[in-house]
């Protein structure tokens, strides 16, 4: 049997027509499958490959840990070097409150260890998410979700959960001294690239302050230069209580985090002891590979040009049959208000060596995150195999 067979075979597979590239090498913002074929990536692994495939300071730094040691012992014992160095230089790029980091497997995983913490440092039970909102599908995770198309074969979730429409000031006042935490994206991802209005977060983080209520920024998408800035809330004046990080942060190793203050995050290290821990969390080589992508992230001047790369896209994809293009840096949705017309589009895109998507809650819109790293020339490339698909696409 080939390839292709055995992964439909032994692989469980999340959909009923896997896309099934058989990809043989990446590089850059490039894939190649089996037959030689060349995709400019335009997802990067949806947020992952913030520096592209195969950056040679992430290899190297991957090379060189495993030629020191892999796994040594359960999380938080011993100290490991990769964990030290990025732990300390991601706290340094954020504010006070936020210097204690939980590293973890995954965005799901960084989901999870929120709520526990939340729960535990507050001794309260309800946790309060956005609709429309994706924090992953762990069961935990999976139960912030609203609404409950994904979820519900999976019943019951995850008790004491409410939500709250995001933008909608009114809904603020759902929030009350019995709320534990409130979790949202400060730019909702999966919902087609929501950007907060007006002062919106600000409001959310007073009255999470008046209730005693923890406020948790998941930046899992938005994070690691995505938007033009380091940190989406960076942007927007508002400090979270608690940060959640993944996908970009490993320099595409898997890993996540969430983020605290040493006095919230010292709760989960007694009463009791190991009150949460993970075996393979802030493994050392996916430390390695982060902290050598964080190292080029702040080095190099990829994140300060987000904001033209982005303009460029919007540019270069004027089309009829766009409506509007909704943009955090390069986490954009182009809103063609067409579900069908969205995977034609793909679909054609991808004939011509292009890869694209669109989003869990929004198949109107057509998802465009490129790795950082792309060209001008790749941007005019991209948009040139977008438009051709947009001519052959049938409303």
């Amino acid at each position: 049997m080939d390839n292709r067979t055995l992964f439909l075979h032994h692989l469980a597979q999340t959909s009923p027509a896997p896309l099934g590239l058989d990809i043989l090498r990446a590089e850059g913002v490039f894939l190649y499958d089996r037959q030689g074929k060349k995709y400019l990536d335009l997802i990067a692994g949806i947020g992952v490959s913030a520096l592209g495939h195969r950056h040679p300071r992430v290899v190297q730094a991957i090379q060189e840990q495993a030629d020191t040691y892999l796994h040594t012992l359960v999380y938080g014992e011993f100290v490991l070097s990769p964990q030290v160095g990025l732990a300390s230089l991601l706290a340094r790029q954020l504010p006070p409150n936020l210097s204690s980091i939980y590293l973890v497997n995954s965005g799901a995983e960084a989901t999870e260890g929120a709520i526990k913490l939340a729960r535990k440092w507050t001794g309260k039970q309800e946790i309060i998410a956005a609709r429309w909102a994706y924090h992953g599908s762990t069961l935990g995770a999976a139960s912030l979700m609203n609404p409950t198309t994904l979820t519900q074969p999976f019943a019951p979730l995850l008790p004491g959960i409410s939500h709250i429409d995001f933008n909608c000031i009114h809904c603020l006042d759902r929030i009350g001294p019995d709320t534990a935490a409130v979790i949202i994206e400060p730019v909702q991802a999966e919902a087609g690239v929501r950007l907060p209005w007006g002062d919106y977060l600000t409001h959310l983080a007073a009255k999470c302050r008046s209730t005693g209520t923890l406020l948790l920024f998941d930046e899992i998408q938005t994070g690691m230069g995505r938007t033009g800035s380091l940190f989406a809330f960076q942007q927007f004046g508002v400090v979270p209580d608690v940060l959640l990080l993944a996908k970009g942060l490993g320099g595409g190793m898997p890993l996540g985090a969430f983020i605290s203050s040493r006095e919230i995050m010292a709760c989960l290290a007694d009463n009791p002891a190991l009150s949460h821990i993970t075996t393979f969390g802030g493994h050392p080589v996916s430390c390695a590979a982060a902290l050598a992508n964080l190292q080029v992230l702040l080095e190099d001047d990829y994140v300060a040009q987000v904001p033209e790369k982005a303009r460029r896209f919007r540019e270069n994809l004027n089309h009829p049959a766009v409506r509007e293009i909704r943009s955090a840096g390069l986490l954009m949705a182009v809103d063609l208000d067409d579900e069908r017309m969205v995977q034609q589009v793909i679909a054609h895109a991808l004939t011509e060596g292009l890869i694209a998507d669109w989003f869990l809650f929004n198949g109107r819109a057509l998802r465009i995150a490129p790795p950082l790293t792309i060209s001008f020339e790749e941007i005019d490339l991209a948009c040139t195999i977008i438009r051709r698909s947009l001519d052959a696409a049938k409303p």
